[in-house]
């Protein structure tokens, strides 16, 4: 059977979804929308979820952490969180001064695991959910320097990156038909028998 390990870019698969309104699927089972895209031979070994722990507002920092806990459930899946970066902004018309905030590290964070898997030889075939165009270059380090090793972009929805689609071996696009197939149910006990509830708000 041929290895694969899947890198999911929380944050894009995130933006893909919320640009298309679905939030309906935000209550999703990652390693089974990533087991989706499976051939007959191939078998999933690892999922690695990056993400970034969101600290206000309080309402959605509960559902995101409900969510986290749900991931937390799975078998063989690891989580790799990265910071959120504070910038204040003046307004040069009002002065008006506000924070915002942007996440950090994640593409530094896969780059990190899948070149260290790369050279331990832990996967045959990598799967990258992502469309970050900052990633073409691992990519094509991995696969020049590993080979016969593969990587392959699986697209979010409605995102999609020339860059990456041109270092990667193959190109996969999720869908309606894979998220449908990979959503939490609406209970999910964790090991300590605390039931988490999928969030009124992503019904």
């Amino acid at each position: 059977m041929e290895r694969v390990i899947a890198y999911v870019d929380g944050y894009n698969l995130y933006y893909g979804l919320r640009s298309k309104g679905w939030k309906r699927f935000y209550w999703l089972n990652i390693q089974s929308l990533v087991s989706q895209f499976l051939k007959p031979h191939q078998n999933l070994v690892m999922t690695k979820y990056f993400t970034t722990v969101i600290k206000q507002p309080e309402a959605k920092r509960r559902r995101q952490a409900a969510f986290l806990d749900a991931l937390q459930t799975l078998s063989d899946y690891q989580i790799y969180y990265g910071q959120f970066l504070a910038e204040t902004i003046i307004c040069r018309q009002c002065g008006h001064t506000y924070t915002t905030y942007h996440e950090k590290m994640t593409d530094v964070n896969i780059s990190v695991e899948l070149m260290a898997d790369a050279s331990q030889d832990k996967f045959d075939t990598a799967f990258l959910v992502s469309a970050d165009s900052d990633l073409a270059g691992l990519v094509t380090t991995v696969q020049k320097l590993f080979k016969p090793k593969r990587v392959v972009a699986v697209f979010p929805p409605g995102r999609a990156s020339f860059a990456l689609q041109k270092a990667v071996r193959g190109v996969l696009h999720i869908g309606h038909v894979e998220l449908s197939k990979s959503l939490f149910p609406e209970r999910v006990v964790r090991a300590d028998g605390f039931t988490l509830r999928r969030p009124a708000e992503w019904q």
